[in-house]
């Protein structure tokens, strides 16, 4: 096909946060990607503790992870140069260009984002280099002016380098004729003026119902209007990057022979380890909050990711899950713990460098014959190799800390011939530091037979390739792509 002339870039902001921002970056690389364009996703600032490991050995935020896998784009940590991490007592851990540089609260990393504003800059122009043209998402609002001064992820980086912008307002959670007008009255003149156009999204009904609020968003802003996107319901099956994609209620699911309850612990991370068993029909996924108690009925206790295993195990034995799941354990239940969930098995989790929070340590679960010091370089890698019963299986890992004792005498994986994790004595209570593991469909299928289902054929992956796609014909069918393309030049 003709290639139309070289894109640069064009940046997608927000009205608020949970607007749509991510997923309309991830619909746009796919289509922009069909249509034989080059694309690159950028983050100038995210903050999320849902990560994955690039390519080159660093770390990015989930959300551009997804981004790039819609455009067919390797990860680069220059696609999200500044993560934010957020921890317990310490504030947020700070990756920049998929490194951790250090700790910081919120007020010092307002006096520290100065510094940071040259190498968000250089990300951008090692992408730019690389593509036709490059898709950015903004942070949280545009609108939020206190935060003006020295701002990396909206109209900092929009006036820096020189990017025109997209603004996005949520029509699901009301008043966005307000947001976006509002948003226009309350930017600084020369902010508002790299706003080319506006996305109303999450719209439900019929669209000439709102044909008059779109003209009047146009008339009270002067922005070009790009399009009112439907709700598109199937966003549900594709990874989530914030924590608000577990505030869902869990339905009982009809027929599923598994249950598998999930505590949720204030410092979760990577989740997305739930979302191929949440897609499987046999599997009931119960996530349970403080204040909940286990279900006794349960197959499996699934512990988590956290960034902070030191304050989610305070938080676990807070919320009585800690007699829960000694109770479960009691009835013959088993239990996993996947990197942080697995630090929180063992006898004792030690923080002696203050990585997490306050040096310190803590007495954790001892349902495995290991301790954990949190100490040493963090570990960013996929892997491969066979689990305890001989199947193959990919994933990565992603942490701080070192764990060490008897059960690891009994490995959960062989990773490059080298054993990993740990599987208790009587060989119900599983720990490993492996991220991925149900998105291997191999693994996945072999937990549901262990645990008494039936393994359902799911390709997990393919299955969000196809989401992935049907969100560009999403995008095709109601964004104007070829005046975005326009703007963009």
């Amino acid at each position: 096909m003709v290639r139309v002339k070289p894109a640069r870039a064009l940046m997608f902001q927000g009205t608020g946060s949970d607007v749509g921002k991510s997923l309309v970056v991830a619909g746009l690389a796919r289509a922009f990607t069909l249509r034989g364009l080059k694309i690159m996703p950028f983050k100038p600032q995210n903050m999320s503790n849902n990560a994955a490991v690039t390519a080159d050995g660093g770390e990015i935020g989930r959300a551009q992870a997804l981004q790039a896998r819609a455009a067919g784009a390797p990860l680069s940590v220059h696609m999200n140069p500044v993560l934010l991490k957020p921890q317990s007592e310490v504030g947020a851990q700070v990756v920049v260009q998929g490194r951790v540089e250090g700790n910081a609260k919120a007020a010092e990393y307002q006096m520290l984002k100065r510094t940071l504003m040259p190498r968000v800059l250089e990300s951008f122009d090692i992408l730019r280099n690389q593509a036709d043209l490059v898709l950015v998402e903004g942070a949280g609002s545009a609108s939020e002016i206190n935060l003006r001064h020295n701002d990396i992820a909206n109209m900092g980086f929009a006036r820096a380098a020189d990017v025109p912008v997209v603004l996005i307002g949520d029509i699901d959670r009301g008043g966005v004729i307000a947001s976006l007008a509002g948003t226009r009255l309350v930017l600084d003149p020369e902010d508002a003026a790299m706003i080319r156009g506006f996305i109303v999204n999450r719209f439900r009904g019929d669209p000439a119902l709102f044909a008059d609020g779109m003209r009047m968003i146009g008339e009270l802003t002067g922005w070009h209007s790009v399009g009112l996107l439907p709700h598109f319901a199937d966003a549900a099956r594709l990874p989530a990057e914030d924590a608000l994609g577990l505030n869902a209620p869990s339905v009982r699911k009809a027929g599923a022979k598994i249950r598998i309850a999930v505590p949720i612990l204030p410092h979760i991370s990577n989740f997305d380890d739930l979302d191929p068993l949440e897609a499987e029909p046999d599997v009931d996924l119960i996530r349970v909050r403080p204040g909940q108690a286990i279900p006794g009925d349960c197959d499996l206790v699934l512990l988590t990711g956290s960034k902070a295993t030191i304050s989610d195990l305070r938080a676990l034995k807070a919320a009585g899950f800690e007699v829960d799941i000694a109770a479960h354990v009691r009835r013959g239940g088993r239990v996993l713990g996947l990197c942080g969930g697995y630090q929180m098995l063992g006898k004792t989790v030690s923080d002696p460098e203050g990585t997490e929070g306050p040096p310190g340590s803590i007495e954790g679960l001892s349902l495995l014959d290991v301790e954990t010091v949190l100490s040493g370089d963090k570990r960013l890698e996929a892997v491969s190799g066979e689990s305890f019963d001989g199947i193959s299986l990919s994933g990565y890992e992603m942490h701080i800390g070192r764990t060490s004792g008897t059960d690891c005498r009994c490995p959960f994986s062989i990773i490059d011939g080298n054993p990993e994790g740990a599987i208790s004595a009587d060989g119900r209570v599983w720990g490993t530091y492996l991220h991925g593991l149900f998105s291997d469909d191999r693994q996945r299928s072999a937990w549901l037979t262990r645990l008494g289902g039936s393994t359902s054929g799911l390709d997990y992956e393919a299955g969000v390739d196809a989401v992935l796609d049907r969100l560009a014909a999403h995008m095709e069918k109601h964004l104007d792509l070829d005046g975005l393309l326009k703007l963009a030049r």
